[in-house]
């Protein structure tokens, strides 16, 4: 994977040089996985900025390499001096108030650096991390003290907590926690894909989550069949089924700076259980069980309305260097498609 580097980079430099303009849409870590793993095995540390202002990116949702203020200080100029920004990636939220200094360390440090907002993911897959309602509850309670623990310390650095939907929590209960919170410092990092693995629809989710976005990760997706669900994957833009002019508009009408990142994962199709009942254990709410019903078959229908005709795409099977060459190309087709045709 090492050797494959060079290659890959020259191909990299040559498009960036093709096109000059900078875009508005930043780059996640997430996006360049495999990337950052073929640096790590060269023994070398994956410089995120720099990659993604080769790509001709507006940004990058990333880690600071240092929370030194002259670290800090050398950073903000660097993207003072790139024209770029930053979102602060997956700072841990405080624990309880004695984990209160450590957190607002970060949060300082991420300001002065200059970023204006934030990606929390504060689980994972709720149907895979937790086995019963109970369990996944008494999570969301410590959830919300930890961001109420945190809201102030974002307020007075003015650092927005960007919830992110990591198919865990559901569009009601996003908006639910908004109004509860009520705080111009605390909203929603936006994974358009993501809730799509809890039988929610982008394009419904899309009216009742802008009001609250702070950033976006944006992907388009395709879907299959397979005996314990539906099968769900990233692809490039413009070969799924999501409707990205409409999101990326109505966002931008009601946020004209919100920053997009984007997060095309290059890896094998997820799987979606829907038909276990280890993937229902969290979901045992019985009040909201008509709910989840509707949705499943809105779901279901989905899929095979939207049935890739192609094979979605697969990458555990190829080497390496196969894995990093098909990563680069994605990002490069995807980086191509926000520019000619989302205005990003």
């Amino acid at each position: 994977m090492a050797a494959a580097i060079p290659a890959a980079a020259a191909s990299v430099s040559r498009a960036a040089a093709a096109t000059p303009n900078r875009l508005r849409m930043g780059g996640t870590a997430t996006a360049f996985s495999i990337r950052a793993r073929a640096e790590k095995m060269a023994g070398r540390v994956f410089d995120q900025l720099e990659h993604c202002r080769s790509l001709g990116m507006g940004g990058a949702e990333t880690n600071l390499p240092s929370l030194e203020p002259e670290a800090v200080a050398a950073y903000r100029k660097k993207l003072e001096t790139y024209d770029m920004y930053l979102v602060a990636n997956a700072i841990p939220l405080p624990k309880d108030k004695a984990d209160l200094d450590r957190f607002e360390r970060m949060v300082k440090a991420y300001s002065e650096a200059g970023a204006k907002t934030s990606r929390l993911p504060l689980t994972g897959r709720r149907y895979e991390v937790f086995s019963s309602f109970d369990e996944f509850k008494a999570h969301t309670e410590r959830s919300m003290r930890s961001v109420e623990l945190a809201e102030p310390i974002a307020r007075k650095y003015k650092l927005k907590l960007g919830i992110e939907n990591h198919k865990d929590w559901r569009t009601p209960d996003f908006v639910d926690w908004m109004k509860k919170l009520s705080s111009e410092w605390v909203g929603v990092c936006w994974d358009l894909g993501n809730n799509i693995a809890l039988c929610e629809d982008p394009m419904e989710m899309l009216p009742a989550l802008a009001p609250y976005c702070v950033n976006v990760h944006i992907k388009d997706m395709a879907v299959d069949e397979y005996e314990d669900g539906f099968l769900l994957s990233e692809v490039i833009f413009g070969d799924g089924f999501l409707d990205l002019k409409k999101i990326v508009q109505t966002l931008r009408s009601m946020h004209p700076d919100i920053p997009f990142g984007l997060e095309h994962i290059t890896r094998d199709p997820l799987q979606v259980p829907v038909y276990t009942e280890k993937y229902w254990a969290t979901f045992s709410n019985p009040s909201l069980s008509p709910i989840y019903g509707r949705d499943l078959a809105h779901t279901l229908a989905m899929v095979k309305k939207y049935k890739t005709k192609k094979p979605l795409p697969r990458v555990s099977h190829l080497s390496p260097a196969e894995q990093l060459k098909a990563e680069d190309e994605n990002i490069l087709a995807c980086v191509k498609y926000a520019r000619e045709n989302l205005g990003l």
